[in-house]
């Protein structure tokens, strides 16, 4: 099938997408998310007013669903949420992205919309203060419809018996390397039942806890609370979220002269020299730090590089490093004096005889 071509009537009302936020924020979002912030672009380019009563009625979202969508979108940093002073929302300002990848978003234009919750009954429900997403909060600030319910053992027995339940218990009891307890399903039942988390988000939920020394179910119950007050339904904007803040993956962004967030295949770079690799921090800085002398281009390939040779060599320390050093030293000292030698062999004048002439001089004496 040819192409099709597109045309574009004249229109008097339209509303404006910024190519920044298609290239770098449509995939990660889901549904509501998007519903939600198009649909505010769409309102402040009509110069109407809006609230979240509006939103919940036009997309037939609940309203939890409407406030965690804004709530994600101020974590992405397109939008400011703002409060008086009994924490209701009242505003919300929408920043202005840049045209290009830049390291800062932009925040010298910005375009109010005044978002009021409906009804005073909806007090309960109040967005509170942001929170970083993957960090734990204390059990006092989640916010009421978080709190997870007292599960009887039946619902317990109900929930094992489903389909993917068990592999999914099996999965979490392998990260944690020990039989799960009673508490421990209960809580992996409310993510799933409560938080609506997928088995999917579930698995690499407890893999990141994990992965960070943390097998306390307790300790992920507040990072999943956390992870749904920020809006996060997929592991994809769960780990992209991570890696905002991941202090040691600006560490190695700005080893390798690198400002503003990683993209997809750095951050694939980066979580093969920690994961695939095992290399600690120290390590993958000095390479980095050797790649900037060496390179102006294709940084994390030449890292890349560095860093895969020195898996090869079973480099655990940066004492590894040094001995390799002297030994690349001493076998470019060896090679350098073989090369003199050699030049000084050649060096010696070649002289040329005549055999035969040399004979007949030699039978005439």
């Amino acid at each position: 099938m040819g192409g099709l071509n597109i045309y574009k009537e004249q229109l008097s009302e339209y509303t404006t997408i910024s190519n920044y936020f298609i290239d770098h924020y449509m995939e990660d979002a889901n549904e509501a998310q998007l519903q939600v912030y198009l649909y505010l672009l769409r309102m402040i380019s009509a110069n109407l007013p809006v609230s979240v009563a509006d939103i919940v009625t036009k997309f037939r979202h609940s309203e939890k669903e409407v406030l965690r969508a804004l709530k994600y979108w101020e974590l992405q940093q397109l939008l400011s949420l703002e409060y008086d002073n009994e924490k209701n929302l009242t505003g919300i300002r929408f920043h202005s992205l840049p045209a290009a990848p830049s390291p800062k978003t932009s925040m010298a234009t910005v375009t109010p919309i005044s978002v009021k919750l409906s009804t005073p009954a909806d007090a309960d429900k109040q967005i509170t203060a942001p929170l970083a997403p993957i960090e734990p909060v204390a059990a006092e600030e989640k916010a009421p419809e978080y709190i997870k319910p007292a599960y009887t053992m039946d619902q317990l027995r109900a929930f094992k018996a489903q389909d993917n339940t068990a592999q999914l218990l099996y999965v979490a009891q392998a990260y944690v390397g020990k039989p799960l307890t009673v508490n421990d399903i209960k809580i992996i039942y409310f993510m799933s039942d409560v938080l609506h988390f997928s088995d999917d988000l579930i698995d690499y939920l407890i893999q990141y806890c994990v992965d960070r020394g943390k097998r306390d179910f307790r300790y992920m119950e507040k990072v999943a609370v956390n992870w749904a007050e920020a809006g996060i339904t997929t592991p994809k904007q769960a780990e992209k979220m991570a890696a905002k803040y991941d202090k040691s993956v600006y560490s190695i962004m700005n080893a390798l002269g690198k400002s503003g967030a990683p993209t997809d295949k750095e951050l694939e770079f980066i979580r093969r020299w920690n994961n695939e690799y095992g290399f600690s921090n120290d390590i993958i800085i000095e390479a980095c730090e050797r790649t900037v002398l060496a390179t102006d281009k294709h940084r994390f390939e030449y890292a890349e590089g560095i860093l895969s040779s020195w898996k090869k060599e079973n480099v655990h320390h940066k004492a590894d490093i040094t001995v390799l050093d002297n030994h690349y030293q001493q076998k470019q000292k060896q090679t350098a004096n073989k090369t003199a030698n050699s030049n000084r062999f050649n060096q010696f004048a070649q002289n040329t005889y005549d055999f035969a002439e040399l004979e007949k001089e030699l039978l005439s004496n």
